[in-house]
This record gives C-alpha cells, structure tokens and sequence, in this order.
C-alpha cells in the first residue's frame, strides 16, 4: 500500500510538470516565432527566390484561342503569350505602332483593279487593292508544348493518342514530352485562314470579309474542313511569299488595317496546335486551345486553374527584346528610362490568384501580398481624397505606405442604346427622336458617376472619347441637345500667346425633357394609346442583389419623365440572342477601342454593321444614309482639316438622332506599391508584363515590417489557461490523495 502511495504521489507530479513543461515550452515557440512575420503569406516559399508579379482574377477568362478571345480579361493573358508582327510603343504618345516579330515596318503597296502597282500620287478612287508585305525575324522559336514534341523518328509525338492515352490525362502538364521549332510566315497566313474558318467563329470574321480578298468565299469553302486540314489551301488575301515575308491583300484603301497587325487576331498560330488539340476526347478534359495556349511571347501559362490561380512563367525560349530607349520628355524624370536597353523581361513568374471578394483583395494589397490593385466602393474614401481644386489625391495612410496613384481616362465608351427597329423608341419620326433626346437629358450620368463609381469617368458629349482624334474639346465638343454651355471669363495659358474660352457644361433642367415628352405626344409620361403611363423595357444581364441599387437608379431617372421603366434581366446567353434578334428595347453597351482612330468608334453606328441585319456591332441597328456617307468617306482618310470637319458632322448627326444615351467615359485609378517599377499607362497595349519589374528586395523589407506577428494575446491566453489549470490540478491531486486514504 505504501508502494501503491508513493507511486501516484510521484505519477501526479510527473504530470504536473509536464503541464508546466507544457506551457514553458509553449511560451519559449511563442517567443522564438516573434523573431518571424509573414506567418500569413500566402504564397509558395520557394517564390521568394524569383521576381514574381502578384495579381488577381475574379472569373476565368473564356477563350484564350487569339481567332476568338475579344475581351479585356482574355487579352490579360494571351498578349503576354501570343505576338503578332507589331505592337504599341510602350512609352511614347501619341500611341505609335513599332514592329515585335516583324523586322521593321511593312511595305504598303497600292494596286488598280488590273493588280498593277500604282505610284506614289494615285488617287484613292484608283486604289483596288493594297498590299501589306510583312517580313519577320529569323530564328523566333515557340515555347516549349506537347503540340510540337517529336520522336527519334521525327513524328510528332502526340498526334495520334489512342482513346487509353486520353483517358489517363488530367490536364496538360501530363505529357511528358514538349517540343518547339521556329516560327516562320506560314504560321500567320495559317491563323488567317483561322480566322475565316467558320467552326471558330472569329467574331472579326464579318469585319474582315469586308477587307481582306477572298475571305468570304474561302470560308465557305473550308465549312466541311477540320481547322488544320486548311493549311494548303490557298487564300487569296494571305500568301506565304518565303520563309519569313508573307503578303495580305485587302480591298481599296483602309489605313486602319495595319492596326488590326497589332492585335492578337493575327498571331501566329502552328497548324500543329490544332492537330494536336483537335484530338477526340481532348476536349472533355478541358485540353484545348482556349485553355492552353501556344506562342512565342514572353510568357507561357503554366497552370489554370479557375477555382484557384493561373500562373505565366518566363518562356525560356524567348527571342529576346529590350526596354525602350525613348519616350516622352518627362519619362526620363519619372524613372521610366532607367531600364533602356535592358533584356526583357524582367519578371519571372506572374501569380494571378482568384479573388472575387474586393475587401480580402483590398487587405492583401495593404499588407503587401498583391501589387497592385484598383479602388472599390468601399475602399475609396481608405485610398483617395479629393483636393482643394477638385482633383485627387492618395490619403496620408496610402501615401506613408509609399503606394502611388495613377489616373487615366479610358479610350472606352459606355452608353445607353435604344434599339432602333423597336416601334416605340426606335425609327426616324419626330416623335421617336424626341422622346429619345428627353429620355437623354433625364438620365443623368454625372449622378451615375458620382454614385456608383466615385466621380470615376468623364460624362460622354458623343461618340469618340478623349484620346482620339477627332474628340473636341470645350463648347466646340457639347451636345447642345442635352446640354447648355455656361461661358467663363477668358483665360490666357502659360504655353499659349492666346486667350482661350473658358467655361463648363450644365445638363439641361427637366422641364426641357419634359417639353420634348409633350412635342412627342407623351404629355405627363402618358401613352395615348393606353391613357396610362408609357411602358418602356430595359433589358439587361444585372441579375445579382448587387446590382438593385443601379437598376433603381435607372427607373428613378425614367420615372422624372413619367415613364414606368421595366427591367427585363436575363443572363449573358439570352441577353445576346435578344440583341442578335432585335428583341431588346433599352439596353447599356460599351465599347474599349481596338485601335486608335475613330474609325473604330463611328463603326458601330454603321448601318452596313447592323446587328440583327448583319451581325455587326451596330448593337442599336441604326441606319442613316447621310452618316453612312460620311463614315464612307471619313474611315479610309488620313488625320487631316478636312476629316476633322467630316467627323465633327458626323457627332452632329448622331447627337440630333440620338441612339445612344451617350453614358460615360471610364476613368480608371489605379494603386500600385513603391516597389513596382516602370509603370505607365498604355490604353492601347496589352503586353505590357514585359516592361515591368519588382524591387524584390523593398517588397520583401515591407512585407517583414506590415507583417510582425502579434503573439503576446496568445501568451496571454496560455498564460490565463494555466492559471485555470492550476486549481483543477490541486484539486485533482487531493481527490486522489483521499481515495487512497
């Protein structure tokens, strides 16, 4: 018995300083962890041995196949992976196109309807034809892909999977095997070709039908084919001249074709990919072109992954290109030209991790663990506030973090549209038009700005936007049929011997709108027809709670004039078929320039572009004679005095028939952390990643000091827990001790 004692006296013990050894060495990793931070960094360790760029995402991109991707959020991605022969200038304004792949500008050849190459002075009425011949550089190679591995035979390794091989792949990354070889001419006649396949559906496809020889007629002729089985046949528009010069021939003159050179539409793509993808039961596995792309540009995608992150590395194949040596006077001062002459690029690997919630964004990037980032709602008034003058500024919070501002205004245009083959608000009566103008003036978007996006955008005067020629500035540029000019006193600039006008716009009073109701036969909002109020339908893919505040806004702008405003949401899918049938009343469209020139805007009010009539991007099918005349006349023209005056009339025309509610030019604000160099704001170029470089050592000296571990709560907590324990352990014991007693 005595043994029996003894042994659970020395049993209690033992535990007891284990529960003290416990804690002490609890306490001892606590402290020791102090001497850590970036407990929370939530990416991969072995990133910290590159220079990695961390962005977001919020939804997959749809399409990465460069004949059918046409948004922002594709371009994101295959520009930094595709590369067409030429490219914007990064630095230099206005935008200025230089050559990527192609050795150097391409020869421009015009031709009359017997294909004789014409002279210097010919007149455009004696132009049939132009000639674009392009030549590009030796020795470019693809990146590394399965699509272009061989054998020791020199068959391609991958073409001819049996049903057993496809069943045991996941994703692309299980081919063992990858293989590349040089880029050469008949890869970019090979994606034009692409182009007017019809089992691709290029949404250019229409457009170019319009310009290049002998699209039309080849689509039709290769509907039957499978994608590469179109390589030998011959288009009469796209020629392979040799190895690197390869020939396009479109009809007339259209000056603005060499923009469209510069967009990932006429990327190279090897026959090889679509052999290779075509493959039954690839697809199935999401292994297609829309999912892995394959080019020659600086970056590969190596994962995509849409429930998580998507991620370009450096492609060890690159061709090589150096940073600018030149731009705009006050780039060098910027810090813009440090890098002149300097191997790109500079970044090894780009995370884009899937963020759908803005506020965990939002924190990520204060504490360092993103780049950059834009500005919500519900972080404007933490990031920017508004001077004086009425400009902006960072908070003193942004600016002691060392994030900087930049601000620019978007060669983008967002509008309302009323569908102009609809009996109410479309056609060309008097009554049409006027309750179109008085639906204009109601809908007051510098109230939208200001709500919904922070004073974030400019309100549109008309079609163009800031940047592009042919917008005019001050009165010269007003739509006098929404708005009154208020003169100022006249001012003399510093850089000008002149005075120059000042003053502001006023959108005009309600009661104007009002007036322009009654002139259409819609007294007090009131449908003679019915005697009741005048039904009207907004169709649109807003669906979410998220969105009810805006569709609120919408009817509230209506219901000034009466009108009882219907909101017919359906989502992307129907709301396209809608458009494509012509089935949509009122509806808000935008458009992000392809290139710079107004050409690229006035299009979508083309009649020949109609959407229900023929598939184009007139959205509002609008159709008048006198602007399709002038468009004609205007798009093939050079910059000069006399286009100017022709597009100044064609804003005349639109303004006073009135399709659009001419919405709303974006302003875009963006943040970006000390550490982030050679920034600048490039609204044209999208394969911009090569030009940027992290300090990786500043980033990580800044995430060390925005992260340190805040333990002692911890500690305080282990520390109250033992003191809890602590009576339960006597109390234990004595149990124990009158147990065996």
């Amino acid at each position: 018995m005595t043994l029996l004692l003894m042994s659970s006296l020395l049993s209690m013990k033992m535990q007891t300083c284990k529960v003290h050894l416990l804690v002490l060495i609890l306490l001892a990793v606590f402290l020791s962890a102090c001497e850590y931070s970036e407990l929370n960094n939530p990416y991969e360790a072995e990133d910290g041995k590159l220079s990695v760029l961390y962005e977001s995402f919020s939804e997959r991109p749809k399409h990465l196949d460069p004949a059918v991707a046409y948004s922002a959020n594709e371009y994101t991605f295959i520009s930094q992976v595709y590369e067409p022969p030429f490219q914007y200038h990064y630095l230099k304004r206005p935008y200025q196109l230089v050559p990527l792949t192609a050795t150097g500008m391409p020869e421009i050849n015009y031709l009359n309807a017997q294909g004789e190459k014409l002279g210097g002075g010919a007149n455009d009425s004696d132009i049939a034809f132009t000639d674009y011949l392009v030549e590009i550089n030796a020795n470019i190679q693809y990146q590394p892909h399965p699509a272009l591995a061989k054998n020791a035979q020199g068959d391609y390794e991958y073409h001819h999977l049996t049903g057993e091989q496809i069943e045991s792949l996941r994703t692309l990354a299980d081919f063992k095997a990858t293989g590349s070889r040089e880029l050469t001419a008949e890869d970019y006649v090979y994606q034009i070709k692409r182009l007017a396949h019809p089992k691709i559906q290029s949404p250019i496809a229409e457009i170019m039908k319009n310009y290049i020889v002998g699209f039309d007629d080849f689509s039709k002729q290769v509907s039957d084919k499978q994608k590469f089985e179109i390589k030998d046949m011959p288009l009469a528009g796209a020629e392979v001249v040799s190895r690197y010069q390869y020939r396009i021939r479109i009809k007339g003159k259209y000056p603005q074709f060499i923009f469209w050179l510069a967009m990932p539409f006429f990327s190279p793509m090897p026959w090889e990919a679509d052999a290779f993808y075509e493959q039954p039961g690839l697809t199935d596995k999401n292994i297609t072109l829309d999912w892995f792309p394959i080019g020659t540009g600086p970056y590969l995608l190596a994962e995509n992954n849409p429930n998580r992150r998507m991620i370009l590395l450096k492609n060890p194949l690159f061709h090589g290109e150096t940073y600018p040596a030149e731009g705009e006077r006050e780039d060098k001062q910027k810090g813009l030209l440090d890098d002149a002459g300097k191997n790109l690029p500079f970044i090894d690997k780009v995370v884009f991790m899937l963020e759908k919630e803005t506020i965990p964004y939002w924190t990520k990037f204060l504490q360092g663990y993103f780049d950059a980032s834009g500005i919500a709602s519900d972080s404007f008034d933490q990031a920017i506030q508004f001077t004086g003058s009425g400009g902006v500024a960072l908070t003193d919070s942004m600016q002691e973090k060392g994030i900087q501002l930049q601000t620019s205004v978007a060669i983008s245009s967002f509008y309302m549209g009323f569908n102009m083959l609809d009996a109410t608000v479309g056609g060309t009566t008097e009554q049409a038009r006027k309750l179109r103008q008085a639906i204009a003036i109601a809908v007051d978007y510098e109230e939208y700005i200001s709500i919904f996006r922070n004073g974030r955008g400019i309100a549109a005067q008309g079609v163009l936007p800031p940047g592009i020629y042919g917008f005019a500035e001050d009165k010269a540029g007003i739509n006098a049929y929404v708005y009154d000019w208020i003169d100022g006193k006249a001012s003399a600039p510093a850089h000008a011997p002149y005075l120059r006008p000042v003053g502001k716009t006023r959108r005009k009073k309600i009661d104007a709108a009002r007036q322009l109701m009654a002139d259409a036969g819609y007294v007090n909002g009131i449908d003679p027809k019915t005697g009741s109020a005048l039904i009207l339908y907004f169709d649109t893919t807003a669906v979410s709670i998220d969105d009810r505040p805006t569709m609120s806004w919408y009817r509230k702008q209506f219901e000034k004039l009466g009108i009882n405003l219907v909101i017919r949401a359906t989502d992307y899918n129907r709301f396209q078929q809608k458009m494509r049938a012509g089935n949509a009343q009122i509806f808000v469209w935008g458009w992000n320039a392809d290139y710079p020139d107004p050409e690229n805007f006035f299009f979508l009010l083309y009649g020949a572009n109609s959407k229900v009539q023929h598939g184009g991007e007139n959205a509002v099918n609008y159709q008048n004679p006198e602007f399709d005349r002038l468009f004609e006349q205007m798009r093939n023209m050079d910059n000069s005095e006399l286009r100017y005056r022709i597009i100044q009339q064609m804003q005349e025309l639109v303004r006073h028939d009135a399709p659009w509610v001419f919405g709303f030019h974006p302003k875009n604000f963006s943040l970006f952390h000390g550490w982030y160099k050679n920034l600048k704001p490039n609204l044209m170029a999208n394969n911009t990643l090569k030009y940027q470089r992290i300090d990786t050592a500043t980033r990580a000296e800044k995430r060390q000091e925005w992260n340190k571990p805040v333990f002692w709560p911890l500690v305080l907590c282990g520390v109250f827990f033992v003191l809890m324990l602590i009576p339960a352990v006597y109390a234990y014991r004595r149990r124990v001790r009158e147990t065996i007693q």
